[in-house]
């Protein structure tokens, strides 16, 4: 009973500090493009919040279903033709979307507008989708 303790804490550590580290690049990406949209400053720190709680998620989803239809292993090619990775991807995103309006405000204390943080995840994923098919191919 103590070692399944031990390895689900050990689990959700490792799962906490990559999730951080690759929260980084996609938290710059964001704070750029929201900074061109919004034509104001964005408060960092609260970009890169956002951006982890969605990375955090997204390895949640995109883990889990790749689990779920077995491919776990590279190739890869085939779980990113496949349609179940699609609808995953389109609700990562509208995750992504709804995490970043509603955590992340202007540096005059408003809240970004929903369309500033839609090109921002929609930037963000082509980016990520971009390296992950390179990568795969």
């Amino acid at each position: 009973m103590t070692q399944q303790w031990l390895t689900a804490l050990s689990v959700l550590f490792w799962w906490v500090l990559y999730g951080s580290i690759g929260a980084i690049v996609p938290a710059i990406v964001t704070w750029l493009v929201l900074r061109w949209t919004e034509r104001c400053p964005v408060v960092f720190n609260r970009a890169y919040l956002a951006c982890l709680l969605w990375n955090l998620a997204a390895l949640a989803m995109l883990g889990g279903m790749a689990a779920h239809t077995g491919h776990l292993r590279p190739p890869y090619g085939p779980l990113l033709a496949s349609n179940v990775f699609r609808w995953v991807l389109v609700a990562n995103m509208l995750v992504g979307a709804m995490l970043l309006w509603r955590l992340i405000p202007r540096a005059d204390a408003h809240r970004i507008r929903l369309t500033s943080a839609c090109m921002a995840v929609a930037v963000v994923t082509a980016l990520g989708f971009g390296i992950a098919t390179s990568l795969a191919a």
